[in-house]
């Protein structure tokens, strides 16, 4: 095994917070080179890959025809996002969503849906799907963790008891995970879905970032190269 060179703080470049940000996405641009689809998913693919420093879902980001397009117009009349976990919604950009009337919400810590999850035996990704249908409003679903959102999601688009705007089906893990995947494939719904097992909640987040940031135009620099 060869000598490791020794490290030290004078290999730390000292940039700041946007401008390693434009270096990642210049880094990400150069080595992804044609692999990325210079149409409207390609700053979507790029976030993702930014967030995750995964290259993988460049081939594994499923879109729906016209998906991007729809949860634009969707976010651009006020849709909320509603995520399953805490992590997702806090990894979302408030501002940007709140400019056009949106906003984000995640009930999985709520005592009724705990209580009503308990009493019914099922998870509380499930029960909080129903609680968001409640809502009568516009809505995008970005799920990052759990399966069980997804087939419950599935279950109410048959019952027709719901239509999303769009749903992001990025849940990670291997119980189920893919399977759910495939069935928002066949609902009809406009989707973005990460297909496989890789997803998570910071995936979730970083597409609806992009979407919003796509539509406020900010950021556009730190994606700019030959993909978009």
């Amino acid at each position: 095994m060869k000598d490791r060179k020794e490290t030290t703080l004078a290999d730390i470049e000292r940039l700041g917070p946007m401008e390693i940000e434009k270096k990642s996405f210049e880094i990400l641009t150069r080595e992804a080179g044609d692999r990325i689809p210079q149409d409207e998913r390609a700053m979507i693919i790029k976030r993702v890959v930014h967030t995750t420093a995964d290259f993988d879902y460049i081939e594994n980001l499923y879109f729906s025809e016209g998906a991007v397009k729809k949860a634009l117009e969707a976010l651009k009349n006020g849709a909320w996002i509603v995520t399953d976990t805490t992590m997702a919604l806090s990894g979302i950009n408030k501002k940007s969503l709140k400019k056009n009337g949106g906003e984000a919400r995640c009930f999985i810590g709520d005592e009724d849906v705990a209580e009503l999850a308990k009493s019914q035996g099922v998870t509380r990704a499930s029960v909080c799907v129903d609680k968001a249908a409640d809502l009568g409003r516009p809505l995008i679903y970005a799920v990052g963790n759990a399966p069980t959102a997804l087939v419950r999601l599935y279950e109410k688009i048959q019952e027709g008891t719901i239509k999303p705007e769009l749903i992001i089906g990025v849940p990670v893990g291997f119980v189920n995970v893919e399977a759910s995947k495939e069935l928002i494939l066949q609902t009809g719904i406009p989707c973005i879905v990460a297909r496989g097992r890789k997803g998570g909640s910071n995936v979730a987040a970083a597409i609806c970032n992009a979407l919003l940031y796509m539509l406020d135009g900010s950021r556009k620099e730190t994606v700019q190269g030959r993909n978009v």
